[in-house]
């Protein structure tokens, strides 16, 4: 039996930028709203040649914001972006709604999906990075209560005359540090099987592309034709951000050549900087590849976008191979 998911109602918003394809990104949102159990109520868009420096939007769209919130009854906004900090705090105090950017959004989508130590990690590592110029007084007592339990010494060092918000970014950037500590060590361990495997001189290929475009899916199929151990099949799902851990497998063919496969975590436009940084590690695996095999969904009306968008998220100087799924 499945259990019931409460999706919790909000509204979207974006800027019409030069050069911005605000349908395809509009429709990206929604989808990455819906993997985050949330159900779009409504879509506000402005036309402006750059976002407002202290709200993001207009005066005007503000207020037809705050309008079209009361009358859904939703609480929650949701934009099409990475607001400044300062953007974030004022477009709150506009409106009087929570406000949820781009990158908050897939962090907490990635955040849901990890799985493995090293996936958590570097997730906790991407949102504590985006958390820290962004922490206001309001925010500390919760802060307090998630962060405290993984420093293991508590607040016993605190100075006098240390603000709430003085010791949490400390905090932070201690638990900060334990993570960049902890992910060295796992990063390290992992080079050491790759290296193991590079010196038995087989082949290697990455799958790479967009999100939930059925890498995973194709993964398990060339495993089952000539995998040694079916019992090795990834997890698959029919969801944004299924795979978060890379997965090697080793495959042989009739021949009895053979080369090492491996799945990677999707790409999606504007994949926040921190979970590109704190991924650094999984991502290793395609960039020292010998060839990437790009997975695209052919039945998605902008598939075309995601073949020229997942390329910006790949290792510089890479050849790359484009590969369609069939329907």
């Amino acid at each position: 039996m499945n259990e019931e998911i409460n999706e919790e109602p909000i509204i979207i918003a974006g800027l019409e930028l030069p050069g911005v394809n605000l349908d395809y990104a509009m429709a990206e949102l929604k989808s990455l709203a819906s993997a985050n159990h949330m159900r779009v109520m409504d879509q506000l868009t402005q036309k402006l040649e750059r976002p407002n420096a202290a709200t993001y939007f207009g005066k005007g769209k503000i207020e037809e914001l705050t309008q079209v919130a009361a009358a859904r009854e939703v609480e929650t906004l949701v934009v099409n972006d990475e607001l400044t900090p300062s953007q974030l705090s004022n477009l709150e105090k506009e409106t009087q709604l929570r406000v949820i950017d781009r990158t908050g959004l897939i962090l907490e989508i990635f955040a849901n999906r990890a799985r493995s130590k090293e996936a958590r990690l570097q997730v906790e590592l991407a949102k504590l990075q985006y958390q820290l110029p962004r922490l206001r007084t309001s925010a500390t007592q919760r802060l307090d209560q998630q962060t405290a339990g993984n420093t293991g010494g508590g607040f016993t060092n605190r100075g006098a005359g240390e603000t709430k918000l003085e010791l949490n970014r400390r905090t932070i950037r201690n638990r900060i540090n334990h993570i960049n500590q902890e992910l060295k060590e796992m990063s390290t361990s992992a080079n050491v099987q790759r290296q193991r495997r590079d010196k038995k001189d087989i082949p290697s290929v990455a799958l790479v592309g967009y999100t939930n475009t059925g890498k995973s899916t194709t993964m398990n199929g060339l495993i089952s034709m000539y995998g040694r151990n079916e019992d090795k099949q990834v997890f698959e799902k029919d969801m944004l951000f299924a795979t978060l851990d890379t997965s090697v497998r080793k495959l042989t063919f009739p021949d009895q050549k053979e080369l090492i496969l491996s799945d990677t975590v999707g790409f999606v436009s504007n994949l926040p900087h921190q979970l590109v940084k704190a991924f650094r590690s999984t991502l290793s695996e395609a960039a020292k590849a010998d060839l990437l095999v790009q997975v695209v969904d052919v039945s998605d009306p902008h598939y075309r976008d995601t073949i020229t968008r997942s390329p910006e998220r790949l290792p510089s100087g890479l050849y790359r191979s484009k590969q369609s799924r069939p329907e």
